[in-house]
């Protein structure tokens, strides 16, 4: 097993370690989670780099101050600077307060809320190529607008080159990044409560 990442963002304390040894399976399973989908034993579908930028428009959603966001934002940059500054440009101006979006569901339609959808311009398209930027399109709906997917956005990706197991991948990944950020963002709240 590699270093604890959670603990490596979050900065743990003896006090904050103590508490996580209370549930040692979900440590675990976290850091395996990481361990999968960041040192898989295959990469044929979904590269290296391509995960790695997805984690930093995925996390960096939450703005520029927030720990997760910058450590996938750092990674993202030592694997593919220019890809990475792009990526990381692109999700500072895609940040939105969500989610949001359409219920089909009888008796949930008041509870529609609208916001804005990502789509990267062609500059950005071109910089990225048609695969990322389609990833990008998918992380940011499923972030902001996941009520909405449907067959059409998976059509998009197949169109863009994706294949089934990629967009399992894709899925996964967006997945484990919103839990991962939201337990970071918890135990860093304890952190200073503890110090307080």
């Amino acid at each position: 097993m590699t270093t604890d990442i959670v603990d490596q963002i979050v900065g743990v304390t003896p006090e904050l370690d103590a508490l996580r040894r209370r549930r040692p399976v979900t440590r675990e399973q976290l850091q395996a989670s990481f361990d999968a989908l960041f040192a898989p034993v295959s990469t044929e579908e979904v590269s290296q780099a391509e995960r790695e930028l997805i984690a930093a428009f995925a996390t960096r959603l939450a703005g520029d101050d927030d720990a997760t966001g910058t450590f996938y934002a750092d990674r993202a940059l030592a694997v593919d600077p220019q890809r990475g500054a792009v990526v990381i440009a692109e999700a500072v101006d895609a940040a939105v307060t969500g989610p949001f979006g359409s219920y089909t569901e009888v008796g949930l339609q008041a509870e529609n809320t609208e916001g804005e959808r990502y789509t990267p311009s062609a500059e950005v398209s071109g910089a990225l190529g048609e695969r990322l930027a389609a990833a990008l399109v998918h992380t940011h709906l499923l972030v902001f607008r996941p009520r909405e997917s449907s067959a059409d956005d998976i059509q998009r990706l197949v169109d863009a080159g994706w294949s089934a197991d990629g967009i399992v991948t894709l899925s996964q990944l967006v997945s484990f990044l919103a839990f991962q950020q939201r337990v970071i963002t918890g135990l860093t709240a304890l952190q200073k409560g503890i110090a307080a």
